[in-house]
């Protein structure tokens, strides 16, 4: 892997370009983005330099597709022409089908392996980006065939992966937009739902709260632009998930009016189970 071809350098893709050279990789990495991203990026020493598209995916051995869900997909059918034979191609995309499903009908001469990094923060740009942000996380990743994982560009790519401090994590893109509307796409819509309702009710920054409101509100931080995609491309899960997310929230309501001690009981010791279960899964 001499060349890494880094295309939309913010967050992800910034991190990822520093993750590399921190884990020593002495290839050349250059990336595609707008010429002030590019000017930020080599400053920070994410990239060597910026390239244009099609070049740069003819002279990448990996192209690494860390852009919005739509101008991933719109990316795949401009770059397919222009890779070089052996070119691994890989995205971060938060929804995987759609992603696929593109580069199952584009790209026929190479291999694509569809990929998720389940890392990020609230702000957004090259100047968020970190070496350490994939570490100890899930990088899920999403093959068509499960043979393409045997191929050595792929094994490369993961090798550089558990370098760089991440967890691989192999599973169907189906199976995956399923779970991440529930541990992903949801939490994301209950705290911006939450934050809304809020706004509506307080007309001023509320006078008393506790740290707790700060962290529910947390991911209300996040941009609609990003989340635009994430929501079209994966709208019945996330559709599903609401619904039930609906339904325990009802259920609370009603066990709140009738003064239903134990149901309330049992939610927060159910709740809080699950919640130790996850901080002892992430340590």
């Amino acid at each position: 892997m001499e060349t890494v071809a880094i295309f939309g350098v913010g967050l992800i893709g910034g991190s990822f370009g520093l993750a590399l050279r921190e884990a020593g990789y002495t290839g050349r990495i250059v990336g595609v983005s707008s010429p002030a991203t590019i000017a930020r990026a080599i400053a920070l020493r994410a990239i060597d330099e910026g390239m244009p598209s099609t070049e740069a995916a003819a002279a990448a051995d990996l192209i690494f597709l860390a852009q919005p869900i739509g101008v991933i997909i719109e990316t795949i059918g401009a770059i397919a022409a222009s890779l070089s034979p052996q070119a691994l191609v890989t995205d971060a995309g938060s929804t995987k089908s759609a992603i696929l499903a593109a580069a199952n009908s584009q790209i026929r001469g190479n291999l694509f392996l569809g990929g998720h990094p389940m890392a990020g923060k609230e702000a957004r740009g090259v100047e968020a980006a970190s070496a350490d942000l994939f570490r100890g996380r899930v990088w899920a990743l999403t093959p068509s065939r499960q043979e393409d994982l045997q191929q050595p560009q792929c094994r490369d790519f993961v090798q550089w992966l558990e370098k760089i401090g991440a967890i691989p994590r192999i599973l169907d893109a189906a199976e995956h937009d399923r779970i991440v509307a529930l541990t992903s796409h949801l939490p994301q819509l209950a705290s911006t739902a939450l934050a809304a309702m809020l706004a509506d009710q307080l007309s001023t920054t509320p006078a008393v709260h506790g740290p707790g409101l700060e962290d529910m509100t947390r991911l209300a931080l996040s941009s609609y632009e990003i989340w635009a995609d994430i929501l079209a491309t994966n709208r019945e899960n996330v559709a599903s998930a609401l619904e039930s997310y609906i339904a325990s929230l009802q259920a609370v309501h009603k066990n709140v009016v009738t003064l239903a001690n134990s149901d309330i009981r049992h939610l927060f010791e159910q709740g809080s189970g699950f919640s130790r279960l996850l901080r002892d899964a992430s340590n």
